[in-house]
């Protein structure tokens, strides 16, 4: 009799070893290795199977070309992510904390389709049907023709989906709960995801439907049991929010098909997610225009411009060595904002304490926002409010010069759209802005916008 074959695999990370360790030497973490069946299924080696190998035809890399076929839901939010709607035999992975609303956004596209005549199959391994219904009637989706199946088992779930015509959208949900006969571990481990992931994507490329694997996410904020089913899979996409706010951001990390870098914005009802065609207006709803320390950043999302409030506050502190609180901005960038304030600006920040916040919850990815930030943390320490209608852009190098940024035009414009009547951005960004209405004040250097913030040397609307 053959020796069965183990081998021990992180849970967190999927680095895999020869013998137990208490710690994973890749990503560091403790208990998380735990030993598996490698004989058959995903983990077999070559010799495990006999089958032998049958040629394949190869075809030259030119040829005729079409645009990959997409299935459009209906929500434009949800397809300017996805960059035009589902491309047909593509898999995608849709991540994010619990209860932040993949299900139902998931439901909400799927009633969508049904409606359009498209056939969907949703998936559910967390919960009963009877509970998928209630959801749906909470959703008003209860009188689409979604067909439903409670299942976890990998094999008996693509039974299921041969035995009638082809499906064009199937919802996994969630990936961590499907198991297959094929590997020996418990549900959610490495090995039991990595085999059904790669099942169903083997299943949506040989039939043309689109497969969407619900995952969820760790406390690192990254796809449980692996990051290996992010590389599988044509399309991954973050839902995102916090729990204090009633919006959601549906955010594209990769795409096979579009772009990235997109966004979708949502805000969470009792009637599920609704779409924010504007996101601009929901984070500068609540602003106060004569307050110190606030300040309008002009930001990019993909091709989407979004404007939002960045908020500071300069305090003395009594502390020895004072406080540094970021929300919804890169903690580094804000040290390396206040070094260059103090070493070409003279600006003393050394003995006060400095908190920065995104207002609404958005977090800012681009360093663009660096002129804003510095301007609002001169506006906090300076007691002096910033000019309501004026936005700011810009990114800040070690040497204090500002540094041009892209798609200038493209922020103006939006800011005119919202009655911003002034801009200070950086000098010679090669773009031309159209925007008429728009005054715009080019900053050189950071030592020109203290002058401008602190001098008053601009208008300020009382």
């Amino acid at each position: 009799m053959a020796k069965t074959k183990t081998t021990f695999i992180c849970q967190n990370c999927g680095s895999v070893y020869s013998r137990w360790m208490g710690k994973c030497e890749s990503c560091g973490e403790w208990n998380t290795i735990v030993e598996e069946n490698m004989t058959g299924g995903i983990g077999g080696g070559p010799m495990q199977s006999r089958r032998k190998g049958r040629p394949a035809a190869l075809l030259p890399l030119s040829g005729e070309m079409e645009e990959a076929p997409r299935i459009v839901s209906g929500i434009p939010e949800l397809d300017r992510v996805t960059g035009g709607g589902f491309v047909r035999g593509s898999a995608l992975l849709v991540g994010g904390d619990p209860g932040i609303g993949k299900s139902t956004l998931l439901m909400q596209a799927a009633a969508a389709l049904a409606r359009g005549g498209h056939r969907v199959v949703y998936v559910s391994g967390e919960e009963a049907v009877a509970q998928v219904r209630l959801r749906a009637q909470r959703l008003h989706a209860a009188d689409t023709s979604v067909q439903l199946l409670a299942e976890t088992n990998i094999e008996d779930i693509l039974a299921t989906l041969a035995q009638d015509k082809r499906p064009d959208l199937v919802i996994i949900d969630s990936i961590q709960t499907v198991w297959t006969d094929m590997a020996e571990s418990a549900p959610g481990t490495v090995t039991q995801v990595r085999a059904g992931a790669q099942a169903l994507i083997r299943y949506a490329k040989s039939s043309g439907a689109t497969v969407i694997l619900v995952g969820h996410v760790t406390k690192e904020g990254q796809i449980a049991g692996p990051r290996v089913v992010e590389h599988m899979v044509d399309a991954v996409l973050y839902f995102e929010g916090e729990g204090g706010h009633h919006y959601r951001i549906l955010r594209t990390v990769k795409n096979r098909f579009g772009p990235t870098d997109e966004i979708g914005v949502f805000e969470m009802g009792d009637g599920g997610l609704r779409e924010v065609a504007n996101p601009s207006e929901l984070f500068l709803g609540e602003r106060n225009g004569k307050s110190p320390g606030a300040a309008v950043f002009a930001g990019m999302e993909g091709t989407r411009p979004v404007l939002v409030e960045i908020q500071a506050l300069v305090a003395p502190s009594p502390l020895g060595t004072p406080r540094r609180s970021v929300i919804g901005w890169d903690t580094p960038r804000l040290a390396m904002v206040l070094a260059v304030l103090e070493a070409h600006c003279g600006v003393r920040l050394g003995q006060h304490d400095v908190y920065l916040n995104v207002a609404g919850g958005y977090r800012i990815r681009e360093p663009a926002a660096d002129l804003a930030v510095a301007a609002a943390l001169v506006s906090s320490l300076s007691g002096r409010p910033l000019p309501a209608e004026c936005v700011f852009f810009g990114e800040i190098s070690l040497s204090g010069s500002v540094r041009p940024v892209s798609h200038a035009a493209q922020r103006i414009k939006e800011a005119e759209k919202l009655g911003f009547r002034r801009s200070m951005m950086p000098a010679s960004t090669g773009e031309t802005p159209k925007a008429k209405e728009v005054e715009t004040l080019e900053i050189e250097t950071l030592p020109h916008l203290v002058a401008e913030v602190a001098g008053r040397q601009i208008e300020v609307e009382a």
